[in-house]
């Protein structure tokens, strides 16, 4: 097969192969070149990666930088309104996924504390307790219901607002902010507005709990007088942002997946003792958040190519996942798989903070709901769902679904 010479004008986004398998265009690419240039929508010569071993290699290299303000980062899709970019961005205070050691580094100590395997295991109970609840509610449903608004999104925004201390009564406006913030094809000027509207949102909060600190993840951070409003505002965006969206979509996706494996759903089900290497699989199966970027600080080998200084990078984590040269039959879901070593949580120093966090609320997320709603099937053909193809967290818009009886 010949190799293409690059991927011309931007990234193939169309879920031709399936829901939850990548694009076909993509798997072939990394079939023949895992490290392979590309041509991005703005004329820049950049590169796509996605095979495992150099996704992986790469995001442990910190000559791979995370910042915006040391390079220009091309996107690899167009964007409405988004003028050519001719210098680097501004830094963005407080947004540690977008900063590089030291500075990465002085934020994350901060908050590591918060989120160790220790402190999820104390909060375990409390989690399995919330789900529970809105179990409760979504049983006093009639159905068919849409299992995104009633159980999926709310279950790990309750979490993420009571860990952070975010009002719960304020996620109508913050959820509608996000949503438009992660839509791929709105005009930069919406999408602008909504990230402006959520950082006002959260910088009131914040020096609020500056100045009268709660029980919760964001007083312990306004309790570091080093940190500035400003970076407490970034931090707080990050983690309200990825607390919530990509749990959410996990939840609503890997039932999806679940549910078009009836075999795996019902085997599941009868064994709730599997549901860790489940999580794990559905994790590397469905990789929701499946794009990120790096700015190559020099010129670095990788893969089998050398990849120029300047050159804005990047990767697949969901074709990463999907490499048979990792994992067998990888297009398949099995639950029965020893999927430790995915790469859903990212890897080296930009690893997933909440990761311990998104595995608790998804065993219990699963466990529950297979439990109490052991007839629960699609209402809808599995071709009319609607897909967040058009969003930088993958998942389903809705998913309607319905049962004929409850269990305890």
């Amino acid at each position: 097969m010949t190799e293409p010479v690059a991927i011309p004008r931007g990234l193939p986004m169309e879920r031709d192969a399936g829901p939850f398998n990548p694009p076909s265009q993509i798997t072939q690419l990394r079939e023949t070149r895992p490290v392979c240039p590309m041509i991005f929508p703005d004329g820049h010569e950049g590169w796509f990666v996605t095979g495992y071993e150099a996704v992986r290699q790469l995001m442990a290299d910190t000559r791979f930088s995370s910042r915006q303000d040391i390079g220009i980062i091309h996107v690899p899709f167009e964007t409405p309104g988004m003028p050519v970019q001719t210098e680097p961005s501004p830094p963005e205070p407080g947004l540690f996924i977008s900063m590089d050691p030291p500075d990465h580094t002085r934020l994350r100590r901060k908050l590591i504390g918060a989120f160790t395997v220790r402190r999820m295991k104390q909060l375990e109970e409390h989690i399995t307790e919330i789900t529970e609840r809105q179990l409760d509610h979504l049983a006093s449903l009639t159905p068919p219901v849409d299992l995104v608004a009633e159980f999926a999104l709310p279950v790990p925004s309750l979490v993420i607002c009571e860990l952070l201390g975010v009002p719960y009564t304020d996620r109508e406006t913050f959820q509608a902010n996000s949503t438009r913030f992660m839509e791929r094809d709105i005009s930069l000027d919406d999408k602008i507005a909504a990230y402006g509207a959520m950082m006002g949102y959260l910088t009131e909060l914040v020096t609020r709990k500056r100045a009268e600190p709660g029980d919760d993840i964001l007083s312990d951070l306004a309790r570091h007088d080093d940190l500035s409003i400003e970076e407490l505002t970034g931090a707080a965006f990050l983690l309200l942002l990825a607390g919530h969206e990509t749990t959410a979509n996990m939840l609503a996706l890997g039932t999806f997946a679940l549910l078009e494996h009836p075999h795996q759903l019902a085997e599941l089900r009868d064994n709730p003792d599997l549901m860790p290497d489940a999580v794990e699989e559905l994790l590397r199966y469905l990789s929701v958040g499946d794009l990120f970027y790096r700015y190559a600080t020099e010129d670095i080998e990788l893969g089998g190519e050398t990849i120029p200084e300047g050159s804005t990078v990047f990767v697949s984590l969901l074709a990463a996942n999907h490499d048979p040269k990792r994992y067998d039959n990888p297009d398949t879901l099995d639950i029965h798989r020893n999927a430790r070593g995915h790469l859903s949580f990212g890897h080296g120093v930009h690893q997933c903070l909440g990761q311990q966090l998104a595995r608790i609320e998804m065993r219990a997320g699963f466990t529950g709901l297979l439990r109490r709603f052991p007839s629960l099937k699609l209402a809808v053909p599995a071709g009319e769902v609607r897909l967040r193809t058009d969003m930088n967290i993958y998942g389903v818009h809705a998913l309607p679904v319905t049962w004929t009886d409850t269990a305890r």
